[in-house]
């Protein structure tokens, strides 16, 4: 006779991992969305930001089935954090700053149809620091090998010991966990000023493919911005920032992460067919 005590061990252990968790995990409704959240300080919700709509109201769907009223205190499109406050006495979740190893189990709890809900997979990536396509620094690249549906995006990925080790996104064709770390950094940025804040050159560019490699046009110029204060003006092409070619425009606004603000760069420049540089102090984006 077959011997399946491991496997209903694992099972109950992986059980008993999802009943701790999930009284911290809600759901999360706005316009003609749903999907899922958790509980990080008393009355503070983290989300994924991509599943939040634009515009309308907040609803939070607690594990009890009761609902409550939340507003938007603030969202990073960059890192797909936001943050939601709420009236609400559920514990918080203790998040683990570790980055599982590659091939280990992860338990993801989250909400489906306003239900509690888990899924098992396996870490497929765990590697370093990524910057995601808008810009956003994520302290470690971790993905799952498991399927979710929409509403579960925002759901808390765990490991075999039961600790949440980050947030779930649904990324092009695959799972991506937001880890603790950045969640930690962001959130605590929204709860405080209710946005992150990011470099401003104040500059519009347009791509130039230059015979030497790639340039970036300057089309428009914000007279009060840093790089028209440093003496930039409409029709330079820049080549160069701190001595290193220029690969992009979306490379150089890449660059410009909340780390960004206060530092003073050398732009290199093409005016008029003859070399300039300039030295730019970032600034601050300002508010839409």
């Amino acid at each position: 006779m077959t011997d399946f005590t491991p496997f209903t061990s694992l099972s109950s252990a992986l059980a008993d991992v999802v009943a701790r968790i999930a009284p911290s995990v809600v759901s999360v409704h706005s316009h003609r969305s749903r999907s899922t959240g958790f509980v990080w300080k008393p009355g503070l919700i983290v989300t994924a930001d991509e599943a939040l709509a634009d515009e309308g109201e907040v609803q939070i769907v607690l594990p009890d089935g009761s609902t409550t009223a939340a507003k938007i205190v603030g969202r990073d499109h960059t890192t797909d954090i936001a943050l939601l406050r709420t009236d609400t006495s559920i514990s918080p979740v203790k998040l683990a700053a570790t980055v599982p190893a590659l091939g280990t189990l992860s338990v993801v709890v989250a909400t489906n149809r306003d239900a509690q809900s888990a899924a098992l997979g396996m870490v497929s990536v765990s590697g370093k620091s990524w910057r995601s396509l808008r810009g956003g620094e994520i302290d470690a690249r971790i993905e799952l090998d498991v399927r979710l549906r929409p509403s579960q995006e925002g759901g808390l990925a765990l490991d075999a010991s039961g600790e949440a080790f980050g947030m779930t996104v649904l990324g092009p064709r695959r799972v991506l966990v937001i880890p603790t770390a950045t969640i930690e950094r962001v959130a605590a940025q929204l709860e405080t000023r209710g946005r992150i804040a990011r470099g401003y050159l104040g500059l519009g560019l347009q791509p130039l493919r230059l015979d030497d490699g790639i340039g970036a046009m300057v089309m428009n110029v914000d007279k009060a911005g840093p790089a028209a204060t440093a003496g930039i003006r409409q029709g330079d092409v820049i080549v160069a920032v701190n001595d290193q070619k220029l690969s992009g425009v979306r490379a150089l606004l890449r660059t410009l992460g909340p780390a960004s603000v206060g530092q003073v760069v050398d732009v290199a420049v093409r005016r008029g067919g003859e070399p300039a540089s300039f030295k730019v102090t970032i600034g601050e984006r300002p508010e839409a």
